[in-house]
């Protein structure tokens, strides 16, 4: 009689004497001089706190024809030490007319600028003393910017041909000083009152509602907006355009209302319906009214992140927000949902509470990126995919480099401020809070954010706060624990050893690369052990009651950590699952394969070993799991397609349609079954005419034909257009067609699909050219189309080629540690496994200037991912060639 097997859950935190405390922001050595010669009397980056602002007045007047604005803001003071000078921000603009008003009367300031800090001194005769309130008035004036961040100018293509231009806002994390000039950090919150000079055929939008509109001469209106919540900078908002409006009242009285071109406002109706839902849910879940009147969220023709939270006023990509019920797909659904449920949870997590300065960016990311899949798995229960374990695996790919970076990192200048915007800020910084949620309990847990939202309401945090207020409602001290994780990189690798009823666990940092250097001081402190009446003692040894025949520690993957099963462990759960998979979860099953794919990396496990637990995925249908299996075997192929390696490459391949054979031919052509089964359904199609599975790829042209013979009007389901459009692509005739198809199509994500077949054909390079000319495809698509050709064994070096050339125009555009840029750089390279293209990669980003991107991040961890591509190519592919051979003369022996 077998024994029953053990479930183990660890929270295993990093050991806290090697936590690295963060420094203060380092002083700059040398006396600053003004554009003038000068001196300028501030010398660091971060803005003095000599005074700070308690109210704007911000009237602007946008010409959207000649593309430019001029304004007047009035920010009124609170002086906290005696100075002569007021340092502020402000970026690429002229400034004019600078007076204090003071209670002795108006005078002027004389102003001093330092463009590389983005500063102004507003430099005054008299002392400005200490207790004392002023205001001073500034007015200025510079160019819509071209790009996606300040205040920017936008535009569409209307079904008659006729270009329209509108004008929008994107201030996170350092771009409100580009708008006007201002107190541009965090901390610095004020309330807003904002007033715009607007043609009578656009319409204005702002964080608050319109209170009044007052015509002047010219024929020109102005518009005036109640006074906002107190709130940081990178959180205001305006829009002039010439959108539409639909509306809807939750029911705790907030005002929705979608704003979008007039072409698309039927596509508004879902995202409507799921703010209204989700607005309701944060306003009961966080126990704290939504304090404004009404929420706005809008669709942006151009856009260059997915969403951004300004309070009142969301804004969106299109495809982010627009819905058609008979065109989009089902994860479509899934992600509009999620975006929204993003930046609502940020009206409280960010806006009614913000962290103090850009290192503890996660106290917003981090929690709005966890409320996603908590507010999604109780309001949209359908939708749930088990996306959220993906987010995990996301984060640990970045966060298994020696280049990674604590959740909590110091940072002081732009480009540092924008990298933060990271895989780690986000995912990292979720997955650990759903840890430590599952530790205290959910209950505890919702209990403790609650407390620390009005704690802090309208206030700046640090982590500490929060680890206090969690603390406050659990018997534990949680910052010793979560200081761990929030304040050094990386994660535990767990490994367990199992000698009969004994279970031995040890701990060290999980590392792909050579340098062990950080490996040292941790050691493993047991919080909370789920097991069948299993006792331990200080030593990280487990007394089970009766042996096992298998163990599973980390159960669900709850914790932001790998195990590694010593000994014959991992062969005890490769037997479990070739005869039982399901006595394990669907998220279990996807940690294993996770873990031990990821274990052959450091040479823990044999890829054989993982090859052979990859074997049972022929009996797998769940989708978490399915997709876990393609994101581990897939990348095996895809660095032998940027090498001369084709016999091996497609025996790689051939192996994965083989294994997922049986599902690939169970799945119907429709868009029957749940979100999860239509989600697996069109990513199965998709890789099989990829790899031209002839069933796949038959049906496929058949259908595009069909579809293309009726010129776009046959109705094709919606959940299998990606595969269907790959295949048409691959024709000059099948490409041209679905090209002028996109040039039409008013349905963001009909387009986006599209878009992502055209760049997957031969065809491609017409992709890249005519993404950074923007007139058909938009240049926001510009860094998506270069990792998708980068990503075809025919292209990547078509986009190598293409990201150095246009390397000034990108930073430019998408500006320099952007998350996008950081994308585009590690996505293009990383599948390169050669020493030539190192060198390349090397020789390229080694020739750059600070100014030109030589400091950032992502370099290093390029480096670092095509070292690592090197080494386990060097490694394992003989094992990879032995293993795939033995297993083709088996399956040829068992045929006879």
């Amino acid at each position: 009689m077998l024994a029953a097997p053990v479930l183990l859950l660890l929270l295993v935190p990093f050991s806290p004497s090697s936590a690295a405390q963060l420094p203060n922001p380092g002083q700059a050595k040398v006396a600053l001089v003004a554009t003038n010669g000068q001196p300028f009397p501030w010398d660091r980056m971060r803005l003095p706190k000599t005074v700070s602002p308690f109210h704007y007045d911000l009237s602007l007047h946008p010409n959207l024809t000649t593309l430019d604005f001029t304004g007047v803001v009035r920010i009124q003071l609170d002086v906290h030490e005696d100075t002569r000078a007021i340092v502020l921000h402000a970026k690429q603009m002229q400034v004019s007319n600078v007076w204090l008003l003071a209670p002795e009367g108006v005078r002027p300031l004389r102003v001093l600028e330092y463009p590389r800090f983005h500063q102004l001194a507003l430099l005054s005769d008299s002392v400005l003393t200490k207790g004392r309130r002023y205001e001073v008035q500034l007015e200025f004036a510079a160019n819509l910017s071209d790009s996606f961040h300040g205040f920017y100018k936008s535009s569409y293509r209307s079904s008659s041909g006729e270009v329209r231009v509108l004008a929008s806002t994107q201030f996170e994390a350092t771009f409100a000083r580009a708008a006007f000039p201002c107190f541009d950090e965090p901390a610095f919150k004020a309330n807003f009152t904002i007033q715009i000079i607007r043609e009578p055929r656009h319409i204005a939008i702002s964080n608050m509602p319109m209170v009044k509109t007052v015509a002047l001469p010219g024929g020109l209106l102005e518009d005036h907006f109640d006074t906002s919540v107190k709130m940081s900078t990178y959180l205001v908002a305006y829009i002039v355009s010439d959108f539409l409006s639909v509306s809807k009242t939750t029911q705790h009285g907030v005002k929705i209302s979608i704003y979008a071109v007039a072409e698309k406002i039927d596509q508004t109706a879902f995202a409507l319906d799921a703010a209204v839902k989700l607005l309701d849910f944060y306003d009961d879940y966080f126990d704290i009214p939504y304090p404004l009147p009404k929420q706005d969220l809008a669709a942006i023709p151009d856009f260059q992140s997915g969403a951004m939270e300004n309070w009142g006023l969301t804004t969106y990509r299109e495809t982010g927000l627009l819905f058609d019920p008979d065109k989009s797909s089902a994860s479509d659904k899934l992600g509009i949902t999620k975006v929204i449920a993003h930046e609502l949870a940020h009206q409280w997590f960010g806006n009614l509470v913000t962290m103090e300065w850009w290192n503890d960016l996660w106290l917003n990311e981090g929690f709005a990126k966890f409320m996603e899949y908590i507010s999604l798995d109780i309001t949209y229960p359908e939708l749930q995919d088990d996306f959220f374990l993906g987010k995990c695996f996301d984060a640990m790919e970045v966060d298994s480099l020696s280049s990674s970076h604590p959740v909590s990192t110091d940072v002081e200048n732009p480009t540092q401020i924008q990298e933060m915007f990271d895989d780690v800020s986000y995912d990292k910084g979720a997955c650990i809070l759903n840890m430590l949620r599952d530790f205290l309990t959910p209950e505890a847990f919702e209990i403790g954010i609650i407390r620390y939202l009005k704690r802090y309401s309208y206030q700046n945090t640090v982590n500490s706060h929060l680890w206090e207020s969690l603390t406050d409602v659990s018997d534990l001290d949680v910052r010793a624990i979560m200081d761990t994780w929030t304040l050094q990189e990386g994660f535990p690798l767990v490994t367990v050893e199992v000698r009969g009823r004994e279970v031995r666990l040890s701990q060290e940092r999980y590392l792909k690369t050579d340098d062990h250097s950080l490996t040292e001081g941790y050691n493993v402190r047991l919080v909370r052990i789920k097991i069948m009446s299993a006792t331990a003692d200080n030593a990280g040894v487990l007394h089970l009651p009766e042996e096992a025949d298998w163990v599973k520690f980390n159960v669900d993957m709850s914790g932001y950590y790998m195990v590694h099963y010593a000994g014959d462990g991992w062969n005890s759960l490769i037997k479990l699952l070739q005869h039982n998979h399901t006595a394990l979860s669907s998220n279990d099953r996807a940690s294993l394969i996770h873990n031990v794919f990821q274990l052959v990396s450091t040479g823990k496990v044999r890829l054989d070993t993982a090859l052979e637990l990859s074997l049972y995925l022929s009996r797998e249908t769940e989708i978490m799991a399915v997709t876990q299996g393609f994101g581990e075997l897939v990348p095996l192929y895809k660095l032998m397609e940027k090498r001369d390696m084709a016999a091996l490459e497609n025996q790689m391949k051939n192996y994965i349609v083989d294994l997922f054979r049986g599902l690939i031919d169970r799945q119907e052509w429709t868009d029957s079954g749940s979100v999860s089964e239509r989600v697996l359904r069109s990513y199965l199609l998709l890789f099989s005419c990829v790899r031209n599975y002839a069933p796949c790829v038959t049906k496929a042209s058949q259908l595009f034909d069909s579809w293309r013979d009726s010129d776009g009007t046959v109705s094709l389901p919606v959940d299998i257009t990606m595969a269907v459009f790959v295949i048409g692509a691959r024709t000059p005739e099948g490409w041209d067609f679905l090209f002028e198809e996109y040039r039409r199509s008013l349905q963001m994500s009909v387009k986006s699909r599209m878009k992502s077949a055209m760049t997957v054909s031969p065809l491609q390079d017409k992709m890249m050219e005519q993404s950074l000319h923007g007139e058909v495809m938009k240049t926001q698509d510009l860094p998506g189309v270069v990792v998708s050709v980068s990503k075809n064994p025919r292209g990547y070096k078509l986009a190598w080629d293409f990201l150095r050339a246009n390397w000034p125009t990108l930073i430019k555009k998408f500006d320099l540690g952007s998350s996008t840029i950081s994308h585009l750089v590690t996505e293009v390279t990383n599948q390169y496994s050669t020493r030539e293209m190192l060198d390349e990669v090397r020789s390229f980003f080694g020739s750059l200037t600070e100014e030109s991107g030589s400091e950032m991040r992502c370099i290093r961890q390029t480096y670092e991912t095509i070292e690592e591509n090197i080494r386990w190519m060097d490694t394992n592919r003989p094992l990879l060639q032995a293993w795939l051979d033995k297993r083709s003369h088996r399956a040829a022996h068992e045929d006879l």
